[in-house]
């Protein structure tokens, strides 16, 4: 159940073919293009080839057991190691990513000898976003899971669907934050129900500690462990936190690791708690600034799209809403560790008829080595069934960004699609609290933007670009482009060519005509001129940049932008 290029049992190809593509796609080694769509470079003092193709935006794809190097004066295959040694950086940042590509390969390699091909098209929503296991298809990392041991894994990974209760502790109220959609206690009868709070508060009195100094807060059970016996214990020591056991919903984790869908009741919110595992590009514990405003920025965003009947009627849209939150606020080792997010399910407005899978379902290829998507292919045509999707996944977004002054991070995985039978029929979108950005004097309605300053003292003097707003409009570009279009909307038009000989080209030119109709229907011509949709190049995040060189949150580079080119060729014609 490989993305198009992979091939199964072979883990340790797509690893070294993801860190050649992005370290060629980053910049971080020049390279030619030789004839036969062979790429060469030279890097640490070593001569290198493959076999590849520049899709749009100019990300190399690779082809499988291509990546060679010279070494006597003959071609031989090439190693993880050899290619780490020779990238920028310094020992220390190079030896962590060698560590975490191993890892990824050896988790790689568990799922394939341990988990059986699946016909995924039948499941339902949580165990489908957990069957999702091929990860990042752009970053090197993909499974990296560092913190995780192979048993880790098996008990918490969501390939497994191994079903666990959450872990409950009460810390110290000196230190909590919170951010409910109602006072605690009915929060808590509301989310667990009176039985299971009954049993918590059972196990609070048999400790003799009492409500008015302690707060409740759930913990993922690895994350409990990880805690108790290293950065927690001294917490632990002082009593300022206190295990009370698992109780309650059994969950599984989602592709995502730390969002957890509830098993027994699928309707009931999903949760996102932090773990202190590194997985891609960062440690996945919960940004501190962003845990309590998560509610405020979903509410901002939920009235946003409420309030617009172009959601409704022509981009239709559904905002999960990240609703409550806990943090318990501390510094070093323990900063982002103990929290939680609540957030609205997936299934919570679908109509008779409707079923919803994540967004990057529509890459993969399934154990039948077809498509996770043919069967709609076949019942509607390609065609038809690749504009609607199109239409309904890119003009949500772009609404967003273009009239609202709203960039939303949508990659494959905070990107939901709602069908009918395979019919896409509407987006659904998740995971703000991170992922948002604006510029104040873009938003068409500023007044209703969230008071920051008076949200956390850590927004009272921080400079633009450190946040959620932004000082310039090619920020907001970037998210959206990059997200949505290079490593999102990249993956399925490349799938479409590998399998249904759909150029790539044709693909693209569909959607920069989708984004000039909805600049001729909403008078946006100017604002989206303002966004430089169609700049010569954009700009991109440099994902395996950041892990090397490290002293820098983001990093970029400049790719070519296929609107450009569209657009030229469309003034030519006139």
């Amino acid at each position: 159940m490989p993305l198009p290029l992979e091939i199964s049992s072979a883990p340790q190809d797509r690893v070294l073919r993801q860190l050649v593509a992005a370290t060629l796609f980053e910049g971080l080694v020049p390279f030619r293009i030789e004839p036969l769509d062979r790429l060469t470079w030279t890097s640490g003092g070593h001569q290198y080839r493959c076999r590849a193709t520049l899709g749009t935006f100019g990300r190399p794809r690779i082809h499988p057991h291509s990546i060679e190097m010279k070494s006597d004066g003959n071609w031989v295959p090439a190693s993880l190691l050899a290619i780490v040694t020779g990238l920028p950086g310094n020992g220390i940042t190079r030896d962590k990513l060698l560590r975490e590509l191993e890892h990824t390969v050896t988790l790689c390699q568990w799922n394939e000898d341990n988990i059986p091909p699946r016909d995924r098209r039948d499941m339902a929503f949580a165990e489908l976003d957990g069957a999702l296991h091929e990860g990042h298809p752009y970053h090197p990392c993909f499974k990296a899971r560092y913190g995780f041991t192979i048993e880790d894994n098996l008990r918490f990974g969501p390939e497994s669907a191994k079903p666990f209760q959450l872990f409950w502790a009460l810390h110290a109220r000196d230190t909590i934050r919170q951010a409910l959609d109602r006072d605690e206690t009915s929060f808590w009868k509301s989310e667990l129900g009176e039985d299971v709070w009954n049993k918590i508060d059972d196990a609070r009195q048999a400790k003799s500690l009492d409500w008015n100094d302690f707060a409740l807060v759930p913990m993922h059970p690895w994350q409990w462990q990880r805690l108790r016996d290293g950065a927690g214990s001294d917490l632990i020591a002082r009593g300022k936190l206190h295990g009370l056991g698992h109780f309650g919903d059994r969950y599984l984790a989602s592709q995502s690791l730390r969002s957890l869908h509830n098993l027994d009741r699928p309707l009931a919110a999903s949760i996102k708690l932090p773990l202190d595992v590194v997985n891609t590009s960062s440690r996945r514990t919960l940004d501190p600034h962003s845990v309590c405003t998560a509610p405020i920025l979903s509410r901002w965003i939920a009235g946003m799209v409420g309030e617009d009947a172009a959601f409704r009627d022509r981009y239709p849209l559904t905002i999960l809403q990240e609703y409550a939150a806990v943090l318990a606020e501390h510094d070093g080792d323990l900063s982002g560790q103990i929290g939680a997010i609540w957030r609205e399910t997936a299934l919570k407005d679908l109509l008779p008829g409707e079923e919803v899978i994540p967004f990057n379902a529509l890459m993969m290829l399934e154990a039948d080595e077809k498509p996770f998507v043919h069967p709609w292919i076949e019942r509607f045509g390609l065609m038809p069934w690749l504009n609607r999707l199109l239409e309904i996944s890119i003009l949500p977004v772009w609404h967003l960004l273009v009239h609202h002054g709203l960039a939303v991070e949508a990659h494959g995985q905070n990107m939901l699609l709602v069908h009918r039978d395979g019919w896409p029929v509407r987006l659904v979108l998740r995971d703000f609290h991170e992922s948002v950005e604006f510029c104040p004097f873009f938003l068409r309605h500023p007044a209703k933007a969230p008071d920051f300053p008076s949200l956390d003292a850590r927004y009272r003097d921080a400079p633009p670009n450190q946040y959620y707003w932004m000082d310039n409009l090619d920020s907001l570009r970037e998210l959206v482009a990059d997200t949505l279009f290079v490593y999102n909307l990249a993956e399925v038009a490349h799938l479409l060519d590998h399998v249904y000989q759909l150029p790539e080209a044709s693909f693209w030119q569909r959607v920069e005509a989708l984004l000039e109709t909805y600049a001729a229907s909403n008078g946006a011509s100017q604002r989206m001129a303002a966004l430089g949709y169609n700049a010569a190049t954009i700009q991109t995040e440099s994902l395996l940049t950041r892990k090397l060189l490290a002293r820098e949150p983001e990093y970029h580079h400049d790719v070519p932008n296929f609107f450009t080119k569209a657009t030229a060729e469309r003034r030519t014609m006139r």
